[in-house]
């Protein structure tokens, strides 16, 4: 099975060609991955015009790139899969129109893919983690803790209620004056700070439950600053470096939390927990859900740091995770051309994750929605 990926839910043009043998292991054979962060760097931030014109200039090029890298001609794919949500809905829209049109041409099924599914069973392909096992959603728009029951069974423990991690990092990183992404610019200028100097909340750290919040210690940091000013170069390692400490106390405690659950619901199961999306690459927070992990005989699968950051790789896993499921179920099904409509899978900007619908794959240019 020869699936290709495409990627565009936020401001990464991304194409790859994964090779899922018989024994369900995974080969990738490519993985193109355009950044547009020199395009968003002077607005701090991803502006969604910007990122959608450059969707529409780079794919083609980078499907190309994706194809003649792997020496897999489009005849020879067995499906095309593409993030249809959520994400930037003028990203979307050129990622899914593309891989319609690619679809129709070859006559091959399409599978619509919601990109944190992409990311939730990264590890799958990367580990070969069973199922069932927590995971960690860490991104710049998501912070979710959710159980993974199965392919396209997921239960949303707990989720930020204001802010996700990834925009803490992205604003912090603005008020101190750091570069865009904020993530690893505060993660740079922590190593050079001291955590213990200013002493941030952790919002919600002692309520019950999963849930997170990290609006308020965005705030804190202005706060801060604000009585600094001027702001010395290490007053803002210092802040950086208690800021990620914070984030990281809260993620420990709710991680602890999370592996007792998991335990109460699955005690004959070890427990696994995935961390996945961008801000999974943080090392001071890898090493503190490590440590937490260790304590509660559970263990922690972090995808390699390309495959955490979104790409395409993942969304073409997802794709052949699900068509997989469905040939099993009917290895008819991929002959079954000329049974109705397709190509109506829409795009779209929220999809949660816990709510997914059951099938999205469409069939070519005659073929059956199922």
């Amino acid at each position: 099975m020869t699936i290709l990926g495409i990627e565009t839910s936020c401001d990464e043009t991304a194409a790859a060609v994964l090779e899922i043998n018989q024994d369900g292991k995974c080969v990738i054979l490519s993985n193109v991955v355009h950044s547009q962060i020199d395009e968003h760097t002077p607005f701090g931030g991803v502006v969604p015009e910007i990122a959608a014109r450059a969707h529409i200039q780079l794919l083609d090029g980078i499907v190309d790139q994706a194809m003649k890298t792997a020496n897999v001609k489009y005849s020879n794919l067995s499906a095309v899969a593409a993030t249809a949500g959520p994400g930037l809905i003028g990203g979307v829209i050129v990622g899914l129109m593309t891989a319609k049109s690619i679809a129709m041409a070859i006559d091959k099924p399409l599978i619509a893919v919601n990109h944190l599914e992409g990311h939730a069973l990264t590890a799958r392909m990367t580990d070969q983690v069973e199922f069932p096992f927590l995971l960690l959603l860490v991104s710049g728009g998501h912070t979710q803790y959710l159980l993974v029951k199965a392919l396209g069974e997921y239960e949303r423990l707990g989720t930020t209620i204001d802010d996700a991690i990834g925009e803490a990092f992205d604003k912090t990183a603005k008020l101190l004056g750091l570069p865009y992404p904020g993530g690893p610019a505060v993660e740079k200028a922590a190593k050079l700070g001291d955590p213990t100097v200013y002493k941030l909340p952790r919002p919600l750290l002692d309520r019950p439950g999963l849930d997170m919040s990290f609006a308020g210690l965005k705030t804190a940091v202005r706060t801060a600053a604000l009585k600094e000013e001027p702001v010395s170069e290490q007053a803002v390692n210092n802040l950086c470096a208690s800021f990620q400490e914070a984030v990281a106390d809260v993620l420990g405690k709710r991680s602890a939390r999370a592996f007792e659950l998991f335990k109460d619901r699955y005690p004959d199961t070890p427990v696994k927990m995935v961390i996945a999306g961008g801000v999974a690459a943080n090392e001071a927070i890898r090493i503190r859900l490590n440590e937490v992990a260790a304590e509660h005989s559970a263990e922690l699968i972090a995808p390699p740091h390309k495959l955490c950051t979104d790409n395409a790789a993942m969304i073409a896993w997802a794709g052949a995770e699900r068509l997989r499921k469905l040939v099993a179920e009917d290895p008819s099904i991929l002959e079954q051309n000329g049974k109705g409509d397709d190509m109506n899978e829409a795009p779209r900007p929220r999809w949660p994750l816990d709510k997914i619908s059951e099938s999205v794959v469409g069939f070519g240019r005659k073929g059956a929605k199922v």
